[in-house]
C-alpha cells in the first residue's frame, strides 16, 4: 500500500472517528446493553439469573404488561397516522405554496417555523395550561359563543391523545414545510415551465411532476416521523403525567418504558429486564417501519 493511501486513510479516520464515537456511545452501545439486560431477571437494580426470552413473553402475554403495551402501541400508531397525514400534508402544502413566490413569503417562513425553535417541554407545559377546563382555549370558545365545543381537553379519554397530537402538529409543521420548500425549489424551472405551457392543471402538475421529484425529501420526513412517533415521551409526561392519563388513554411506549424501567407497572419497583425488552422492541419497530417506508417510497422515486 502506498504511503499516500495510508495517509489518506488516516485523515479519513481522523475526521470520522469523533462522529462514530458519539454514535457508538449514545446509540449502538446502549442498544446492545438493553438487549443484554433483557435476557436477565433483576432484583431492583441488581442483575440476577439468565431468563432468555421470558421478559419478552411477560411483555406480550402477561397482565398487566400486555394490556398496557398494546394500548400504548395503539396510541403510537395514532401519533404516526395523525402526524404523517395531517402534519406532513400541511407542511407539504405550505412548502409548495411558498415555492410559488406568494406575497409575504419571508414573513410566513419565519412565522411558520418559529414554534419549532421552542423548547418541547415549555410548549407542552404552556399548552397543558391552555387546555385546562378553565384554560385559554375554553375561555376563547366561550367568548365567541361556541360553548358546545368546550371540553376538558386533557381530561376526556377520547380527546386527550388527539389534543396532545394537535399541539405537536402546531409545533412541528414548520419543519417539513421548509424541507419540502427546499425540495421544490431544487426542481429545474424548465420542468415546471414545460408543464404550464402544456396547459397542465396545478394539482396534476404537483402529483405527476413535483411529487415524484421530491420523493427523497418525502422519504426523509417519513423516516423522521416514524422515529418521532415511536419515541413520544416529553409531551405526554409534561401534559398528562408519566401514566399517560386519564386512565392510560394517552400512554405511549415511551412513557410505559419509563414507568417500567424506573418504577414498575404493577409493583412500583423497577423492572429493568422488562424495561430493556421494551427498549429493544421500540428499536425493532422503528427499524422495521423505516425499512418498509424506504422500500415503498423509493418505488415512486424518479430521476431527472
Amino acid at each position: 500500500m502506498k504511503n499516500a493511501d495510508v495517509k489518506r486513510g488516516l485523515w479519513i479516520l481522523f475526521f470520522v472517528f469523533p462522529a462514530f464515537s458519539v454514535v457508538f456511545v449514545f446509540i449502538i452501545l446502549p442498544l446492545f446493553i438493553s438487549l443484554f439486560n433483557s435476557f436477565f431477571s433483576w432484583k431492583q437494580l441488581i442483575r440476577s439469573s439468565f431468563t432468555g426470552l421470558d421478559n419478552f413473553k411477560t411483555l406480550f402475554f402477561s397482565y398487566p404488561y400486555n394490556e398496557r403495551f398494546f394500548n400504548a402501541l395503539r396510541n403510537n400508531v395514532k401519533w404516526f397516522l395523525s402526524t404523517m397525514i395531517v402534519q406532513n400534508s400541511i407542511g407539504m402544502l405550505f412548502g409548495y405554496m411558498m415555492s410559488r413566490k406568494i406575497p409575504g413569503q419571508g414573513f410566513f417562513k419565519r412565522i411558520f417555523f418559529i414554534p419549532v425553535l421552542f423548547s418541547i417541554v415549555a410548549v407542552s407545559f404552556l399548552w397543558g395550561l391552555y387546555l385546562r377546563p378553565n384554560g385559554l382555549v375554553n375561555e376563547f370558545l366561550k367568548l365567541v359563543h361556541l360553548d358546545s365545543l368546550v371540553h376538558a381537553w386533557l381530561g376526556e379519554e377520547k380527546l386527550a391523545t388527539f389534543s396532545i397530537i394537535a399541539v405537536n402538529i402546531w409545533r412541528w409543521a414548520g419543519f417539513p414545510s421548509l424541507v419540502f420548500l427546499a425540495a421544490v425549489d431544487a426542481i429545474p424551472v424548465d420542468c415546471i415551465e414545460a408543464a404550464y405551457l402544456d396547459g397542465t392543471a396545478e394539482w396534476k402538475m404537483f402529483w405527476r411532476i413535483v411529487f415524484p421529484l421530491i420523493i427523497p425529501s418525502v422519504l426523509v420526513i417519513m423516516v423522521l416521523t416514524i422515529i418521532g412517533s415511536l419515541n413520544v415521551f416529553e409531551q405526554i409526561f409534561t401534559m398528562t403525567g408519566p401514566e399517560g392519563g386519564p386512565n392510560y388513554s394517552t400512554d405511549t411506549i415511551g412513557t410505559m418504558f419509563y414507568r417500567t424501567a424506573f418504577g414498575g407497572v404493577d409493583s412500583g419497583n423497577p423492572a429493568i429486564g422488562i424495561g430493556s425488552a421494551i427498549g429493544v422492541v421500540i428499536y425493532l419497530l422503528t427499524f422495521g417501519a423505516s425499512i418498509i417506508s424506504i422500500v415503498v417510497t423509493r418505488s415512486r422515486e424518479v430521476e431527472l
